[in-house]
């Protein structure tokens, strides 16, 4: 894969750089937001995109912004010293797919960065599309529909909304979604998934005045058949 590695600590950029490369990787890396946003939106195309989250110039929830106005939907995979639910939320409506909170395992970044890559490219072998009332889901193309609007989504809250989506009007558990969705699940907070069922609200429900997404308490969710 060609990643790009945005991180102003030199140190640890390195460390990633020789790590990726070592995997087989090609990477690119940038020191600084400006110079990361330069390559994020020309210097491409990238199979994911690593961003940490302060730097100097624009920082990774700007850069991330910029990317996906672009209509850039390359996988981003934020990395940060901040694990509160707050800034989690805040990487999501960016445009961000995952984060990861520092100091990570390298061999726990590597599988995430591969679990990304499989997300974004499940449009070759995935299924056919989905359909809620006028909530529309095609995997395969990475498109959201929702009375004839497209709704951005990133390529975990696909994950999320196509699992739920697959088995309307049933409760879908909180653990099945992690299963299904995250790679290795075992190494993610289970209240990971309440923060993506909250950010695909504010995009496919607030907007329209619908409630497709309900809370099964004690279980999960459920996909309303008639999309809410």
């Amino acid at each position: 894969m060609r990643i790009l590695v945005v991180e102003d600590e030199e140190n640890l950029a390195e460390s990633l750089r020789r790590g990726l490369s070592a995997d087989g990787h090609i990477v690119d890396v940038a020191h600084d937001g400006h110079r990361g946003l330069d390559l994020a939106l020309a210097g491409g195309p990238y199979d994911v995109v690593l961003l940490d989250l302060m730097l100097p110039g624009p920082g990774g929830h700007a850069i991330c912004t910029r990317m996906r106005a672009h209509g850039d939907m390359t996988p981003v995979l934020m990395l940060t010293a901040k694990d509160g639910d707050h800034d989690v939320a805040e990487g999501l409506d960016a445009g961000a797919d995952d984060y990861l909170t520092k100091p990570f395992s390298f061999v726990v970044l590597a599988a995430r960065i591969r679990a990304l890559a499989r997300r974004a490219g499940a449009g070759d072998d995935g299924g056919g599309t989905l359909q809620a009332g006028d909530l529309v889901l095609d995997p395969r193309g990475r498109r959201c529909r929702r009375g004839g609007r497209d709704i951005e989504l990133t390529a975990r809250e696909l994950g999320v909304l196509a699992c739920l989506m697959q088995q309307p009007g049933r409760a879908v558990a909180k653990q099945d979604i992690l299963d299904e969705v995250w790679d290795p699940p075992q190494a993610v907070d289970l209240n990971i998934v309440e923060v993506y069922v909250s950010s695909l609200r504010k995009k496919i429900d607030a907007p329209f005045g619908r409630r497709s997404i309900l809370t099964v308490h004690g279980t999960g969710y459920r996909m309303a058949p008639d999309g809410g």
